[in-house]
């Protein structure tokens, strides 16, 4: 709300720097908005993961059979005739290890579990840490620093704090 008399030079400062505070307090309110958007993403991303970790867990048990189709693909178990995404394969091996893993270990695995994927990388190593580095991004994953000073990363579930998520993504 502006109450300006005065034609001259000196309202035009005043409006501006009315529509200066308006714009500052938009972009707070966004900020803290998108703030709020990112704390929820990160946990029901956990929630998803724990989900998904809590699926595989009972289909290693009783086996795949016990599960529909549409389970298996969610979980990426379903072979549909074509490799899963390079993203997916290494989400899958940060929830089946249920560890913290460096990124030669997580090329390791997927070398082992699924060597097309890592096939189409001109250097996988690279590829993977870009992958886990976004994994942390995301809140699906956290960075760690092992006891040797590497860096590693793991898997994380809904039954963990939000804060520890967030303390990791900062010093990623």
């Amino acid at each position: 709300m502006e109450v300006v008399k005065d034609t001259g030079a000196g309202s035009e400062l005043i409006h501006a720097q009315a529509n200066s505070i308006s714009a500052q307090q938009v972009v707070k309110a966004a900020h803290e908005e998108l703030l709020q958007l990112m704390r929820q993403r990160a946990e029901i991303m956990k929630r998803i993961g724990t989900v998904k970790q809590t699926i595989a867990g009972l289909a290693n048990l009783f086996g795949d059979q016990v599960l529909d189709d549409d389970v298996l693909e969610l979980i990426d178990r379903k072979p549909n005739g074509r490799q899963p995404g390079f993203t997916k394969a290494c989400r899958r091996v940060l929830m089946e290890v249920r560890r913290p893993l460096g990124a030669r270990e997580v090329c390791a695995e997927l070398e082992r579990n699924a060597p097309a994927v890592l096939a189409r990388h001109k250097d996988p190593l690279a590829s993977v840490t870009t992958v886990l580095n976004r994994l942390v991004d995301y809140g699906e994953a956290r960075s760690l620093s092992n006891d040797r000073g590497r860096r590693v990363w793991e898997w994380i579930s809904a039954a963990e704090p939000l804060a520890g998520a967030m303390a990791s993504r900062r010093t990623a």
